[in-house]
């Protein structure tokens, strides 16, 4: 059996959904593309195409990254194979409403903030309550 071989295109689905989850990450911690460049030796600007998925992310910069941002590198291909690149992958890379997406990012962020264990367990249980689910 031959391997499948497919064509990619200038800017792939894989190279949008790692750039996605770099952004994903870095805004979570409150990093600015210009910190980010900082610590990789490069500017905001190829920050920014990384994100877009516009430059491809090297093995070597994929780890940095990481690094930077606290994560493994397996963080940025995690649930690829399952992603649909046009929905969203876990309300936070691909949706298109911004005002929601920044609400996710804002919840996110200062839920992480919260260090009271069973106040975090209360939260999830409200969210969960509030949340329609299909």
């Amino acid at each position: 059996m031959e391997p499948i071989i497919r064509k990619r295109s200038v800017q792939s689905d894989l190279d949008i959904y790692i750039g996605g989850r770099v952004k994903s990450r870095r805004t979570l911690l409150g990093i600015s593309q210009e910190k980010l460049g900082k610590h990789l030796g490069i500017t905001f600007q190829q920050v920014q195409k990384y994100e877009k998925g516009i430059n491809r992310i090297s093995a070597s910069s994929l780890y940095s990254i990481a690094d930077v941002l606290s994560v493994n590198w397996s963080y940025f291909v995690d649930g690829y194979d399952n992603a649909s690149m046009l929905s969203e992958e876990n309300g936070l890379v691909y949706e298109t409403d911004s005002e929601k997406k920044g609400d996710v990012v804002d919840l996110l962020y200062f839920f992480g903030k919260i260090t009271d264990v069973k106040l975090r367990k209360k939260v999830i249980e409200i969210v969960k309550a509030m949340a329609v689910v299909e």
